[in-house]
């Protein structure tokens, strides 16, 4: 594993001039090479995902700033993965670590292969920035130690990563519909894990009435993190020797994506009624959802329960609309790769399984900006909450085949 570089600038001359920042990058999901330091300016770019050419999640910290107005230029961001996701995109701060807001920030395409400009003043001595507020590894595993702790919750490792880090899973309910819930596949993601931490909190709320009766109703399996390699490693995209893993699930691999492979063998061990895979897009400033429309074995049954799982979902919360998103796949032509069309085709015969992808914006969600966070964790939280709630009202008129 390639660590994160750390640059100062040489010290400044005797003449008492201010000492230049400094940018570090080293640590759990650190993501920044530095290019250059000229007191308060630098000038960066990110670092690929081992082994791939995806590049676009960055997560540094600036030291040696107090009231002093920095200037940080990451560059060659028209070659990242998703060069729509810039333009409108505002960076995250934090100077505690607890609250992420935003930072003033401007996209030129022409500069340097596309340069993101990212300017502020912070309070106190050290700020971090990042593509979004970062979920760490021992975040992750401080959710798992507390969720296992309360009533009524099992907890057992899947598998390994290539990293050897487990592949955590989390177990809760009593009810006949298994309801898989997973996040994270793509690492740099992490408003997906925000989300299971929201999901968590509700499920294991003894005085929740809704959860109440949706661990009467659901076996819940979830697992808050499928790419703790990637997530440790600072990428955007890939696990440890960037293979994409949102794109392994019709033949998961030990060699290439034993993460997949852990997971799926625990689906087929249950059976799947219920299927959400969390992330994020980088482009478009609204939180939507896609299906499995173009599966082979797709049933107007399995199409109206997603599209009624949707409609209650867009009542329930403003925060969900259904008129952006991706385009449908024509019938035949879904991508069985991918995790939502795999288990769809996967256990829909057997189990009539509604699977589906929630996405929601790096930048915003323009609907109800928020122009000190945008969207953010806490609003991930929120979202994972109707998430559940509209799940029990979906279970209402749900009937789930036998087996």
């Amino acid at each position: 594993m390639t660590e994160p570089q750390t640059s100062t600038a040489p010290s400044p001359a005797a003449s008492g001039a201010a000492a230049p920042i400094r940018i570090d990058a080293a640590f759990d999901s650190g993501n920044i090479e530095v290019l250059g330091i000229d007191g308060t300016k630098a000038r960066l770019a990110i670092r690929k995902d081992h082994q791939s050419d995806f590049y676009q999640w960055f997560h540094f910290r600036v030291s040696g700033a107090q009231g002093r107005a920095v200037e940080l230029a990451i560059t060659g961001m028209a070659s990242s993965a998703y060069p729509d996701g810039w333009p409108g995109y505002a960076a995250c701060v934090s100077e505690d670590r607890e609250y992420w807001g935003r930072a003033e920030t401007s996209y030129d395409p022409a500069a340097d292969d596309g340069t993101l400009t990212i300017r502020y003043t912070p309070v106190g001595g050290i700020a971090w920035f990042a593509y979004f507020a970062p979920y760490s590894m021992e975040r992750h595993h401080d959710l798992v130690a507390t969720t296992a702790l309360a009533d009524g919750v099992a907890h057992r490792v899947l598998g390994e990563s290539l990293d050897g880090q487990p592949i955590d899973c989390l177990e809760l309910g009593e009810g006949t519909t298994h309801v898989w819930l997973y996040a994270r596949q793509h690492p740099g993601e992490s408003m997906a894990e925000w989300w299971m931490e929201g999901a968590l909190a509700m499920l294991t709320d003894p005085a929740d009435p809704q959860a109440r009766r949706l661990r009467q109703r659901c076996r819940f399996h979830i697992v808050p993190n499928a790419n703790p390699d990637g997530s440790r490693r600072g990428h955007l995209r890939t696990n440890a020797v960037g293979v994409n893993l949102n794109r392994e699930w019709d033949a998961p691999s030990a060699e290439r994506s034993p993460e997949v492979l852990a997971i799926r063998n625990a689906m087929d061990e249950t059976g799947v009624n219920f299927a959400m895979d969390v992330h994020g897009d980088e482009a478009i400033a609204a939180v939507f959802m896609a299906g499995f429309e173009g599966i082979p074995s797709w049933t107007q049954a399995q199409g109206d329960g997603y599209q009624r799982y949707r409609k209650i979902l867009e009542r329930r919360t403003p925060d969900f609309q259904t008129k952006r998103g991706y385009p449908v796949a024509r019938p035949g032509t879904a991508n069985l790769t991918m995790s939502t069309n795999q288990l769809a085709e996967r256990f829909g015969p057997s189990h009539g399984c509604v699977a589906m992808t929630l996405e929601m914006p790096f930048k915003d969600n323009n609907d109800l900006p928020d122009p000190a966070q945008g969207w953010s964790p806490e609003r991930s939280m929120l979202l994972a909450r109707d998430c559940l709630a509209a799940l029990d009202e979906w279970l209402d008129t749900r009937e789930v085949p036998a087996g």
